[in-house]
């Protein structure tokens, strides 16, 4: 593997690592503003409903972000379009802008609704739930379908439990599930922030499978023979 190759891939592991960490951050400081007098907040409904708060730039400007991440990250080609990298990618990347400009339907009366489309329609409501659907979606996809492709399969390395295509589905499979409870929550009212704490712990798991595949938790050792089932000696540094 020459110099342009290694500068690619690390280039590559930081840019999953900037998407993983976005995804986590993103209700983390939401939540926590909130609970800072000086952003006068209350602690919302959903993620979405902080479109309406002093902290939107903080929602639009984090999905933002991860969109245009998506989208620049040239991922590989396939046949299969549940398993294409690139076409995923770019999906996710326009949902998650699509999610960021078009807002959910306030639950309670605005006087400006400042938006992309300044005009005050019911169903563009539904069209940020139809991004948000289709960016979980996608976010699912990569980490069962994608992520869980060309691991290394060396002979003396067994497959243990925390390898990382057991944690890609796992972080996947949680995904969908969460995104079902949402509606039901919704239906059922379980309690008032039901769906926050659910589409949190969907980022979470989606961050984490972004940062498993950054190796943001390194691969030398013990450690990255159990994830990544290869053989990295302690002490060689990542460049």
């Amino acid at each position: 593997m020459n110099a342009s190759d290694n500068n690619d891939i690390f280039t590559y592991r930081r840019l999953r690592r900037a998407i993983g960490y976005l995804g986590i951050a993103l209700p983390v400081l939401l939540v926590v503003f909130s609970f800072i007098p000086f952003f006068k907040t209350e602690v919302q409904p959903s993620i979405s409903d902080y479109y309406y708060t002093n902290l939107r730039d903080i929602f639009t400007g984090t999905l933002g972000a991860v969109g245009l991440f998506m989208i620049s990250y040239k991922g590989h080609w396939n046949k299969s379009l549940l398993k294409n990298d690139q076409l995923l990618t770019n999906i996710a990347g326009i949902m998650a802008v699509g999610v960021a400009l078009i807002p959910v339907t306030p639950e309670f009366e605005v006087e400006n609704i400042l938006t992309l489309i300044p005009y005050d329609f019911s169903w563009l409501g539904w069209f940020h739930y139809g991004f948000a659907a289709l960016l979980f979606g996608s976010f699912a996809l990569l980490a069962i379908n994608v992520f869980t492709i060309g691991q290394n399969e060396p002979q003396d390395i067994p497959v243990s439990t925390i390898n990382e295509n057991h944690i890609y589905r796992f972080c996947g499979i949680a995904i969908i599930i969460l995104m079902i409870l949402v509606p039901v929550s919704e239906m059922l009212k379980l309690f008032r922030y039901s769906t926050l704490i659910l589409e949190s712990l969907a980022l979470f798991f989606f961050g984490a499978a972004w940062l498993i595949k950054g190796r943001a938790l390194g691969d030398r050792g013990k450690l990255g023979e159990k994830i990544y089932r290869e053989h990295n000696a302690e002490g060689t540094e990542e460049r």
